[in-house]
This record gives C-alpha cells, sequence and structure tokens, in this order.
C-alpha cells in the first residue's frame, strides 16, 4: 500500500505521515492473515477499554515526555506543564490556552487534523476507489434523517493520536442531544479506511444537529475508533452555541469528526476539494475556515 501522504494546508508541501505502529497497521489492513487478530481483538470493545484502562494509571504518565519528542508536540499552546499531568489520558485530550486557536470567518474546522472534503456524499466514491460506497442510511441509522443528508457536503477531519483531542462547533446555532450508535472499534487510520470506507458506518459514534440561522440543519458526528473508548460531550444540549466552543473530547487513540451540511449552503474551501480530489487529506486546525 503507498505511504499516508499529506499536504500542508500553510507551505503547500506533500509529506509523509508516519503513525505509531505503522507496521501493525499495515498488518492488520493489508495483510491476508491480518484479519483474524483484527476481528477477534483489535476492533472489540474489550481492547479498547483495557487500553483506556491503562492510559488512565498514574504510571502512565512515564510516557508522555517520549510522545511530546517523538511527535514534535507543541506544548507551549496547552494550559498545563507535562509535568502537572496526573495520567497520559490526561495529557492527550489537554486544554489549550484560550487563545492557541483563532476563529476565523464562514464556517470552520471543528478539530485538529487532515482533512477530506466532498460536494455531494455521492462523490465519495471517486477518492475510495477501492473500498466501499459511504451509505447514509447504514451510518445515521434513520430513514428521515438519512433522506434530509442524502445529497449533503460531507467533511471528514481524521485526527491522529499526536493531535489535540478536543472538538469544537463549527458554526453558531443550537445544538441538540448527542445520540449514541454503537458499533465496533475499527482503526481510522488511511490504511485502514483506504481498504474500507463504510467504518465510519461500523464504528461506534455520536452524532447531533447543529440548527443554524443561514446554514440550515450542519450534523455533527463523532467517530470513535481502535483505543478510543470513550466520545466525552461537555456542551449543553438543546442550548445556544457559539462557533468554536468547546463540544467535547476523545480519550486516547486516533478518532474522526464528520461533518453534513446542505450542499447548497457551503461553499468548501477550493484548496480542500483539490487535494482530495488529488487523492491527498490536507492539513487543518480547529477554528481555520473550511468553507463559507
Amino acid at each position: 500500500m503507498k505511504q499516508i501522504e499529506i499536504k500542508d494546508r500553510k507551505t503547500g508541501k506533500i509529506f509523509r505521515e508516519t503513525p505509531p505502529n505503522e507496521w501493525l497497521l499495515k498488518f492488520l489492513f493489508t495483510n491476508p492473515f491480518g484479519a483474524l487478530p483484527l476481528h477477534l481483538i483489535f476492533i472489540r470493545k474489550f481492547f479498547s477499554d483495557y487500553a483506556g484502562r491503562k492510559m488512565n494509571e498514574a504510571k502512565s504518565t512515564k510516557r508522555i515526555q517520549k510522545f511530546v519528542s517523538d511527535f514534535n508536540i507543541n506544548m507551549n499552546e496547552a494550559e498545563l506543564k507535562v509535568s502537572d499531568f496526573k495520567h497520559f489520558n490526561d495529557f492527550f485530550y489537554r486544554k489549550l490556552k484560550p487563545n492557541a486557536r483563532p476563529i476565523a470567518d464562514g464556517i470552520v474546522s471543528p478539530a485538529d487534523g487532515k482533512i477530506l472534503a466532498f460536494e455531494n456524499i455521492a462523490k465519495t466514491k471517486e477518492f475510495f476507489v477501492k473500498g466501499n460506497k459511504f451509505t447514509i442510511d447504514k451510518f445515521l441509522q434513520d430513514e428521515t434523517l438519512a433522506n434530509k443528508f442524502k445529497n449533503a457536503s460531507l467533511l471528514l477531519i481524521r485526527l491522529a493520536p499526536d493531535d489535540y483531542h478536543r472538538f469544537h462547533f463549527p458554526y453558531a446555532g443550537k445544538a441538540s442531544a448527542s445520540k449514541l450508535i454503537n458499533g465496533a472499534y475499527y482503526s481510522v487510520s488511511p490504511y485502514a479506511v483506504k481498504e474500507n470506507f463504510t467504518i465510519f458506518c461500523e464504528n461506534k459514534r455520536e452524532y447531533s444537529i447543529l440548527e443554524t440561522e443561514d446554514k440550515g440543519d450542519i450534523l455533527i458526528s463523532e467517530i470513535g475508533a481502535t483505543m478510543v473508548g470513550a466520545i466525552f460531550q461537555t456542551y449543553p444540549a438543546d442550548k445556544t452555541v457559539t462557533k468554536g466552543q468547546e463540544k467535547g473530547y476523545f480519550a486516547f487513540g486516533g478518532s474522526s469528526v464528520i461533518l453534513l451540511i446542505d450542499a447548497d449552503k457551503i461553499k468548501i474551501d477550493a484548496d480542500i476539494l483539490e487535494n482530495t480530489k488529488n487523492g491527498f487529506e490536507t492539513t487543518v486546525k480547529m477554528g481555520e475556515k473550511i468553507g463559507v
């Protein structure tokens, strides 16, 4: 399989992402012999729960400094110092200083990560040629809601383990309570997703509806993944929220946020669409403009 190549939005340069345990991801998702341990162990809830408990132990703080050094994490943005965290998960879903992520005009990214964008859900097959088609009915498991968003624009933000793992609102409005859909715990690494895009229709996920004044209803969904045992929502349900306000956070592991927006209500930034068309994810930060 090709290496994971991403386009840096600021510099325009293409770089290679090296995820933790890359060899294992390749084995599980690209080697026929990886299928058995994948389905017996790695996508099961007990495995993610076990990993989560280990990351909540006090002795897990020993992992933090090496993780910071290995992935060049800018701790000047964080509210706490490395020595102040109680366990690895405490560091993993760390809060940032108030001005670390300026909130731009337009519709903004809800999280730090790498983004793919499609003007219409039906166009996902143009990127994930080898994988199965994203099915809105299976993803939402709600016929009425699926029909409402069947021709929506889809924006997918993938969070790698070294990213900031709190997610925020991409626009202002009134946010409904979050609905849980239980599922498996597949990795959301490109090694996995390129093989089978329906992972997002199979993994544990939550979604809520953001009612806005001028963009219609925006569906926001958080996707769990391998070693992401929990999705925590911190916002007040059925209340007005502001753009950039914290919505919640993920515990340890990679994960994703999906936005579904009425295609007639958004013009996705051209560089993101072009990069997606050419097979590249684009780096984004929470609060950065991704469309108008």
